[in-house]
């Protein structure tokens, strides 16, 4: 699977649409998740190829997505920002690690304060650390995923009206990401729902951990109903899986349970037991995606699965026609307050924070075929089946954000 997903990612890069606007994608493509970044590369060139068939923006002008490897480290994330920065390049896109999104966030600030000539826009596709949208808020960057805390509201307001729910674990990846999740499902569920225990609260090393087996033992013996974890990749496939195998019965509420590859590896393991909250799935009615994500998956050999990607491009390109300018400055006044048609419904960019504001999803691992699941994924004989919709408005938190405007 990764080296096809490589050499789709090779294809792309020796053969970009002519293009005078670039919007540099900083993710991984080698090390334990080049997997995942190399499938939201194939996301962001089908949509901007779209947008390019469909005229481009301010009259003809193309969009061209220029690949950094950041190889899912902070560190690795800064170097290649500075080639950004060296290279002219205006808009930056980066979604997998909060430890990169900061990182990002920051540098993005502090280029921006010193060259407000040479500004850059950064926007996150799937970095869901609410402190992004809060305490560390910042006028050059926009989010397009729901945070954590939108997502836990979701998940938390769903177990607080199931009463046979008494033991919940929790389990996630050791950066800020993992700490937002628990500490938001801590939070919701004291108050939503007091007589629930949490009876763990784990955190492991990320993409480190090779056999979960030893804290699937432990929820056994805790008697958890529920497990909640912000897992993606392979820490959430290989926890799934470990479940499995050691015969915990328990419903994992996830927030990255149908990404790419993780529907392949836990097969039937994951079936009535694995759920995800999405801003979309294959499985949606109605669901005018479908179109495009059946040629997607035609043409790139593995499932659509970023909505959000479509509409982080495609609310980039109406801001760009808006504002009449590439200039990062005018691109986010006109970003902010934006509505959007997304195929979901509606969805709006809060002017506060900076936060998408979108419906959700609440969806259950079955086998293709039973009722609500017309179409698997990748192949599997597996999908997902809608089980709660969440309107956008129902997603909405306040925010702490004191944004300093330029």
């Amino acid at each position: 699977m990764i080296r096809s997903l490589l050499a789709a990612a090779a294809l792309l890069a020796a053969a970009p649409a002519p293009a005078q606007i670039k919007i540099a994608y900083i993710d991984p493509m080698t090390g334990p998740f080049a997997n995942i970044g190399v499938q939201g590369l194939t996301h962001f060139q089908s949509i901007a190829d779209k947008i390019n068939a469909s005229g481009g923006v301010l009259g003809g002008q193309k969009l061209e997505v220029v690949v950094f490897d950041n190889k899912g480290s902070p560190q690795d994330s800064l170097i290649a920002f500075q080639s950004v920065v060296d290279q002219g390049i205006r808009f930056i896109t980066q979604g997998n690690g909060s430890g990169v999104a900061g990182a990002l966030i920051e540098a993005v600030n502090k280029h921006n304060a010193r060259n407000p000539d040479k500004t850059v826009l950064y926007l996150n596709y799937a970095a869901v650390d609410p402190d992004f949208t809060n305490s560390k808020c910042s006028f050059w960057h926009f989010r397009f995923d729901a945070n954590t805390d939108q997502k836990m509201r979701v998940i938390t307001d769903l177990l607080a009206r199931q009463p046979e729910v008494k033991k919940v674990y929790l389990i996630g990846q050791d950066y800020a990401h993992g700490h937002q999740v628990a500490k938001a499902a801590v939070e919701m569920l004291k108050q939503k729902r007091p007589d629930i225990q949490i009876v763990g609260n784990d955190l492991h090393p990320i993409g480190r951990v090779k056999d979960f087996s030893p804290y699937v033992a432990k929820m056994v013996a805790a008697g958890a109903d529920v497990v909640i974890t912000g897992n993606w990749g392979n820490d959430v496939t290989l926890l799934v899986k470990a479940a499995k195998e050691g015969g915990l019965k328990a419903k994992f509420y996830t927030y990255y349970g149908g990404g790419l590859g993780v529907p392949a590896a836990v097969n039937v393991a994951g079936v009535d037991h694995l759920l995800q909250v999405t801003e979309w799935h294959k499985n949606l009615v109605p669901n005018p995606t479908l179109p495009y994500a059946l040629a997607y998956r035609q043409k790139y050999h593995f499932d659509f699965y970023y909505l959000r990607i479509n509409n982080e491009m495609l609310m980039l390109a109406k801001a760009i026609d808006q504002a009449k300018s590439t200039d990062p400055r005018k691109v986010a006044l006109a970003l902010e307050d934006m509505k959007f048609a997304s195929d979901t419904g509606e969805v709006w960019m809060r002017k506060e924070d900076h936060q998408l504001m979108q419906p959700l999803f609440v969806s259950t691992f079955e086998k293709a075929g039973a009722k609500g699941v017309k179409y698997d994924i990748d192949d599997t004989g597996f999908g997902f089946r809608t089980d709660h919709a969440v309107p956008a408005a129902d997603t909405v938190l306040p925010t702490t954000c004191k944004m300093a405007r330029p």
